[in-house]
């Protein structure tokens, strides 16, 4: 049987403030299997950036463990964790965080020179990933040289470039207008589609539709797991009454 990408078992997050000790998220229970695409949603302050960070082995819990292709990462030594995270998750992020001066092919690259690959290796995966997004062409432009959109599809690539099991995306589309936000939800589809498990992080319902699957928090807990088709056959089913 293959084991669950993701498996939080009473995971808890808390931290300390002016006030006290404040509960970000109180015993998260929640499985994603491989090929899940599952969207994240929840107001400001519910929990769900917290749970994310804690997905990506960003933050460690206060309580409860979280098992990482079925690896119990709560806990695990931060050397350790670094090594396996960045085998197992590429991360996309709202800001794109490309480094202005360095190459396209560079950026995408970057995760290879922390894992230690070659350089004539990197090149290569590098460019073979900026194919896979459309954008080999301007492998050797810098960042500012593209679009807001264009340069999401690098961050994208560069996630892929260390073939991980698991994508997480913090509002992927946020910096994004509507048109070249489809286009990039149709990107994550396709991988999604190709097997990769993906994670994203959004506040859109529009965004959220893309998703087989949508949780969403309140309060540090998860108030509904639903497939987004129940989702979808609930809102008709309301429109017609």
């Amino acid at each position: 049987m293959t084991a669950a990408v993701i498996r939080a078992v009473g995971l808890g997050k808390s931290y300390t403030t002016a006030a006290g000790l404040f509960p970000a998220l109180k015993g998260v229970n929640l499985v994603i299997e491989p090929g899940e695409f599952v969207a994240i949603m929840g107001p400001s302050g519910s929990g769900k950036s917290t749970f994310m960070n804690l997905l990506g082995c960003l933050d460690t819990p206060s309580i409860g463990d979280y098992f990482l292709v079925d690896r119990n990462v709560a806990h695990m030594p931060s050397d350790e964790l670094a090594l396996l995270r960045n085998r197992t998750i590429g991360f996309v992020f709202q800001g794109f965080n490309l480094l202005p001066r360095m190459s396209l092919e560079d950026n995408v690259a970057l995760p290879l020179v922390y894992a230690g690959t070659e350089r004539e290796e990197r090149r290569t995966k590098a460019g073979e990933m900026l194919a896979k997004v459309g954008l080999e062409k301007y492998a050797k432009s810098l960042p500012s040289r593209i679009s807001g959109g264009q340069q999401q599809r690098v961050a994208i690539a560069r996630a892929l470039v260390n073939s991980p099991q698991l994508i997480l995306a913090d509002e992927p589309t946020g910096n994004l207008d509507s048109q070249i936000s489809e286009e990039i939800m149709a990107l994550f589809t396709a991988l999604n589609q190709e097997g990769i498990t993906i994670v994203l992080v959004t506040h859109e319902p529009d965004i959220a539709a893309h998703a087989k699957r949508q949780v969403r928090f309140l309060d540090g807990h998860i108030v509904s797991d639903l497939l987004t088709e129940a989702i979808t056959s609930q809102s008709r089913a309301t429109t017609t009454c």
